[in-house]
């Protein structure tokens, strides 16, 4: 832990960030974003009682309406106008991804590069547009049949609720966009960490005033604090490990002259899917229970009251499906970022090889092999991270969320995303002033 401080503290050279203006406008940017994102988690849907509010939000803090709550940045709990955040948006991500595995039009897209992207990314956009309007309104319809929390119920009040959630949305998928445009991180990364990092200090009073209540004892107080830094350096160390396959290059002639072949090193993450899969994994069991968990909240029966039950924190049910979505969207997103057909073809194009192996086709197969491999791995991994805090709330009876897992993944992973970010406008920084420096002496001579 030591040298990965010194190592952070060798990268980020302060002298060079005080002369980067570029990258202090992006982080000033990057946080009145957030500032502004976080300001509309604390503004309540018209016609609410907010004290029926609070009162539905205890009952069911610690289902799934709390992890909706906890990817929302607390929006949820006091049904304020960002409470859908960006889900609509990452459901709808999955949707065109798997589409352009299957459909050869959108395979086609995917292919044509910048162009097709954009493409997809305006039909994710129609799409993040259709799913918002329809979990807006079975939300404010939740919303109309649980009791006294609406004012005064109607269709107005349907109308409003549907267009403030569907707006929320949206403006928090054009402020992401922002944010990576214009600022530092992943503009969607980045509204998720925030809100998680915003409801850590609530998350942390309530655990000290169990322990205080006599609820949880000291020693199990401590476990959950060792346990929590353990969590994180498992997920720093499993970040940043990789499989090197070495590629060797031979010599070749340029004139008169022979250069000595080269040796360098093809890196495969062991994470190579990153946070996406348990974000994906959560928000497709948060879909189809958004409803079902106002109806189970406000003493509904019915079939929406039984998924709610099943599919809350801690069931067999959840557990079970949620680690299978996670292993899968580990595959999936692996394929996808990453073509072994290609990359072989790149080295044989370049005259690179691996020991031992045929260029081309026998290149791709063992590509494949490792990085197949090495995504067991990867995917046990997130498994086991992301449902530490599902056994916790069974077991130990602790109503934690934020504490463990999916929540302390996304935090490790965008932060070192962030600070790679920083890095690289340090770097680009002291580049450009190097060549600035030879320019000078240039014309001086």
């Amino acid at each position: 832990m030591a040298s990965a401080a010194e190592q952070l503290a060798s990268n980020l050279n302060f002298g060079a960030f005080a002369k980067a203006d570029e990258l202090k406008k992006r982080i000033w940017f990057t946080l009145g974003a957030l500032i502004i994102y976080r300001l509309g988690t604390y503004i309540p849907l018209p016609g609410m009682n907010p004290d029926a509010v609070a009162d539905l939000f205890k009952q069911s803090q610690t289902g799934v309406l709390g992890l909706f709550n906890m990817f929302s940045g607390g929006a949820v709990g006091r049904l304020a106008i960002f409470a859908l955040a960006i889900m609509p948006y990452i459901s709808a991500s999955i949707i065109v991804q798997l589409l352009s595995s299957v459909i050869p039009t959108f395979e086609a897209l995917k292919k044509e590069g910048e162009q097709g992207r954009k493409i997809l990314n305006q039909y994710t956009r129609y799409l993040t547009l259709v799913l918002a309007v329809f979990q807006a309104y079975g939300i404010g319809v939740g919303l109309q049949g649980s009791g006294n929390l609406v004012l005064e119920p109607g269709p107005f009040f349907l109308l409003s609720t549907t267009i403030t959630l569907v707006g929320g949305t949206m403006f928090l998928l054009w402020l992401g966009e922002q944010i990576t445009s214009r600022g530092i991180g992943n503009g969607t990364s980045m509204i998720i960490f925030s809100g998680i990092i915003a409801e850590f200090p609530s998350q942390l009073a309530q655990t000290l005033e169990l322990g205080r209540q006599g609820a949880i004892s000291t020693g199990l107080l401590l476990l959950i604090l060792v346990m929590a830094i353990c969590v994180i350096a498992f997920c720093v160390f499993m970040e940043r490990a990789q499989r090197r396959l070495l590629i060797n290059y031979p010599k070749r002639q340029v004139g008169n002259r022979m250069y000595e072949g080269q040796t360098s090193f093809l890196p495969l993450k062991l994470n190579t899917a990153g946070v996406i899969p348990p974000i994906f994994a959560s928000s497709l069991l948060l879909l189809p229970t958004t409803i079902a968990s106002f109806s189970q909240a406000s003493g509904g029966t019915g079939v929406l009251s039984v998924i709610a039950t099943y599919l809350a924190h801690g069931r067999p049910l959840f557990m079970v499906l949620y680690a299978a979505l996670i292993i899968f969207f580990c595959f999936f997103y692996t394929a996808i970022v990453f073509n072994p057909v290609e990359t072989a073809d790149n080295l044989k194009k370049h005259g690179g090889f691996m020991p031992g192996i045929r260029p081309g086709e026998r290149t791709a197969e063992h590509i494949d092999r490792v990085l197949t491999r090495i995504t067991v791995l990867g995917a046990g991994y997130l498994t086991i991270v992301c449902l530490i805090p599902e056994f916790m709330i069974t077991y130990a009876q602790i109503p934690i969320i934020l504490l463990g897992g999916t929540s302390l993944l996304i935090v490790v992973t965008t932060t070192m995303d962030t600070v790679a970010q920083v890095h690289g406008h340090l770097l680009a920084h002291q580049y450009e002033g190097l060549v600035k420096k030879a320019k000078l002496r240039g014309a001086k001579r």
